[in-house]
């Protein structure tokens, strides 16, 4: 979790931040009009999940990591994240059923999901979309990319 100390500005508010980096030395000051957001990520392969996690905090964000759509579940519930980036293919709950799961409960069905995955046959995004995900993004990926995706999805939703 990257800590931010924005003054008189709470989460989300525009205005200067200052971000610690994960080491605590060097900090980043993030400009005028950028905004943090809280993101859950769930991947159950910790390298995947340890790189979105390294350019989530890159990109300014606060991220909460998991590795199972049970814990993203949980998260999202003690949390309330801007976003949740999952993984379709988790031991346990997938992706999906989480995505469900969160669609399915009133006070988080307004949570934006990317769906993040190596199943990128026409049926599969299909079904991510039918379930509820705001996006999916297919494995390998760009972590640009991702990044770009995710200050999208945020900027749609608001947060």
């Amino acid at each position: 979790m990257v800590p931010s100390f924005s003054g008189f500005y709470p989460r989300g508010t525009p205005g200067w931040s200052i971000v610690a980096s994960n080491s605590g030395t060097n900090p980043t000051l993030l400009p005028f009009g950028v905004v943090m957001a809280k993101i859950v990520v769930a991947d159950d392969d910790a390298d995947i999940r340890d790189l979105v996690v390294f350019k989530l905090q890159q990109s300014g964000h606060e991220v909460v990591p998991v590795g199972d759509g049970e814990a993203a579940v949980d998260a999202c519930r003690d949390e309330l994240p801007d976003l949740a980036v999952l993984d379709v293919m988790m031991p346990g709950m997938s992706g999906l059923d989480a995505c469900r799961e969160l669609r399915d409960d009133p006070s988080l069905a307004g949570i934006p999901v990317i769906l993040l995955t190596a199943r990128a046959q026409e049926s599969d995004i299909a079904q991510g979309f039918n379930v509820g995900a705001d996006d999916y993004v297919v494995k390998p990926f760009s972590p640009r990319e991702l990044a770009s995706r995710v200050a999208a999805v945020l900027q749609r939703s608001g947060a």
